[in-house]
Parts: C-alpha cells; sequence; structure tokens
C-alpha cells in the first residue's frame, strides 16, 4: 500500500522514480513598508460580522469589514473592506475604501478609492489614487497643502486686484 503522496512500489525490482520539486524562491512583498508605521501600532479589526456605532479614536491602524456608524479619528490608517457600510466621519492619516462610505473622510496623506469603493460625502487628502470603477458623490480637494488652501475662499480664489478691491 502506498502512503499518501509516496508511489507504490513495483514487484520487478526497480526503484519507483521520485521527482523533486525545486526550491521556491521567497515572495518579496509588492507594497514598499510604511515609513509612518511604528513597531508598536497595531490593527483593530471590526469583522464582517460586527456592527458598531459611536466613535473609534486612537493611534492604531483599523481595519472595518462590518457596519460603523459614527465617527473615526485614528492617527493611522484605515481600511474598509469590500462589503463594509459606514456612515461615519473619517479622519486618518491614509484611508483606503472598498467599501461604502457615507460621510465626510479627511487624511493627513493618501485616500485610495479601489474599484468596488463608494463615497457620499466631501473627501479631502494630499494625494488621492481613484481605481476605475469607484463612485462618489460630493466635494473633493486634494493636492493643497494648508498655505495654498488659505488662498481660495468658496472655492473660487481671492487676491488683491490693483484697484484693492477683493475678486
Amino acid at each position: 500500500m502506498a502512503l499518501w503522496n509516496q508511489p507504490a512500489q513495483e514487484d520487478n525490482g526497480e526503484k519507483p522514480h521520485i521527482e523533486h520539486a525545486s526550491p521556491i524562491a521567497p515572495v518579496t512583498p509588492s507594497h514598499a513598508p510604511r515609513e509612518h508605521t511604528s513597531k508598536d501600532r497595531r490593527e483593530s479589526v471590526f469583522g464582517p460580522g460586527v456592527a458598531s456605532e459611536g466613535k473609534s479614536e486612537g493611534d492604531a491602524d483599523l481595519r472595518i469589514a462590518g457596519r460603523f456608524k459614527g465617527d473615526i479619528q485614528v492617527k493611522g490608517d484605515v481600511n474598509i473592506e469590500r462589503g463594509a457600510h459606514l456612515s461615519a466621519k473619517i479622519s486618518a492619516v491614509t484611508v483606503t475604501i472598498a467599501g461604502e462610505v457615507e460621510g465626510n473622510v479627511v487624511a493627513s496623506a493618501q485616500v485610495k478609492m479601489l474599484e468596488s469603493g463608494q463615497i457620499i460625502g466631501d473627501l479631502k487628502a494630499t494625494t488621492l489614487t481613484v481605481a476605475a470603477g469607484s463612485r462618489m458623490r460630493g466635494h473633493v480637494e486634494f493636492g493643497w497643502s494648508e498655505a495654498q488652501a488659505a488662498k481660495f475662499v468658496n472655492g473660487r480664489a481671492h487676491e488683491t486686484a490693483k484697484n484693492g478691491t477683493n475678486q
């Protein structure tokens, strides 16, 4: 009787031919390590079956795959998984959206809209990455420093004209 994954020996006296698999090279991560990640920072997870309401704040990363209603203010990253439904105001370093968000999103670094992501609300970030297929309804600001954004009022540039009036 042959054991699992072993060929049966034949009675003709020949040794069975055993093929050896070539060693597999280790896989390197496809993304660069984040500079702001500290070894002490952890990730909290609200799984697909979890519904939560209230305020979530802290220094850790947050991953949401279920439902959340309230405010999120973290000094880490927020990942909203496909199938997640949030009715929340979100403030974080980086926000990755693959689920549905109803509320305003503010990221001090980056917002990544994945192809299944949806936002109904305003978005403000230093950089914005949008995948084909994602959807958004709201006001978007990205790429502006605080000093540059202060030059604009109600979406229009205000500069002092030669006659001394604002336009």
